[in-house]
């Protein structure tokens, strides 16, 4: 009998982790970049590697970093073509240089121009199309569209009425949406940005999170802060959500789209569950979610890997578990 290959395999790192990324590249399978949360100034950033067999995680490198990362994100490059890169946001947008001997800093990106201080960054997203692309959101109001191959600003807009908390690119399309403390979802398109479109706004509190549905970008989905329950919105019919995800017992704190199939999301939350669902009878009511995992604490942090579509990688406490669905 053939040994049947694990579902699930664990990580334990010296600290409570935060930030979660998966590396995207072929020839890197199971590799995954962590960051801590440790409330001081220096903060860690591990990047683990699963070796497929002895089961175990191999620590690949590894550097400092100023403040807990508020994301880190593999340079989004399938093929290897590209110089193998992660950026990071935090106090700064900071991209990084990763060899097999040394992890290297390459540059700190200041969205300021009339200080060397910047307002914190609360997130980021790499364009996949155009990988020479990043946006990062702000707590001073604004969206920033970075060149990371001239190290330049090609455009910042102030994007919301408060807070930006976060902010994706729509794929294959030259859009891309933010949320904020204001509560709402604002669209924008890269070719005129002196407009944006509300499609959503929460009566409630900030919407916390982001995700554009991989497969069809007529789909995003936003959390609301404190809250259990998902919105998934269709842009296509602005204002009203065409669903609200109400399976957690307390408030969610992040959602992946499967990266393969435009009907799947995954949600987490302190409720110490990872539930999936399927979206495919929209717009009938979605009930109830067709998988459920439960973790041993809150969980911090979700991600699908695109790379291994099969694996969602969660965090909670000091562990990163992977887990095969």
């Amino acid at each position: 009998m053939s040994e049947k290959k694990k579902e699930i395999y664990t990580y334990r790192a010296p600290w409570l982790i935060y930030g979660l990324s998966w590396s995207v590249r072929a020839d890197q399978s199971f590799r995954v970049a962590l960051g801590s949360f440790i409330e001081e100034y220096r903060n860690k950033v591990e990047i683990v590697q699963l070796d497929e067999s002895t089961g175990q995680f191999k620590v690949r490198g590894g550097f400092d970093h100023p403040y807990p990362t508020t994301k880190i994100m593999w340079i989004p490059d399938k093929t290897g073509a590209l110089p193998d890169q992660l950026a990071t946001s935090g106090d700064y947008l900071r991209l990084w240089k990763v060899a097999d001997e040394a992890i290297l800093p390459l540059a700190t990106l200041n969205n300021n121009k009339n200080s060397e201080f910047c307002a914190p960054l609360t997130s980021f997203d790499w364009n996949e199309q155009d990988p020479s692309l990043i946006g990062t959101s702000s707590i001073d109001t604004t969206c920033t569209m970075w060149d990371i191959n001239t190290m330049q600003v090609k455009t910042q807009l102030i994007a919301h009425d408060k807070e930006v908390y976060d902010l994706a690119f729509a794929r294959g399309t030259d859009m891309f949406a933010s949320v904020g403390a204001d509560g709402s979802v604002r669209m924008f398109d890269l070719r005129s940005l002196e407009h944006s479109t509300i499609i959503y706004e929460s009566t409630e509190t900030p919407l916390l999170r982001l995700g554009w549905n991989k497969q069809d970008p007529n789909y995003l989905a936003t959390v609301v802060m404190d809250a259990s329950k998902v919105v998934i919105l269709d842009i296509r019919v602005p204002s009203l959500p065409v669903a609200e995800l109400q399976g957690h017992n307390a408030c969610v704190n992040a959602l992946a789209w499967a990266p393969h199939s435009s009907c799947h999301i995954c949600t987490a939350g302190d409720d110490q569950q990872a539930l999936i669902w399927d979206l495919s009878q929209l717009p009938k009511p979605i009930e109830d979610p067709i998988l459920a995992y439960s973790a041993e604490a809150e969980v911090n942090q979700l991600q699908w890997s695109s790379s291994q579509p099969d694996w969602i990688a969660i965090s909670f406490d000091r562990k990163m578990q992977i887990l095969r669905v």
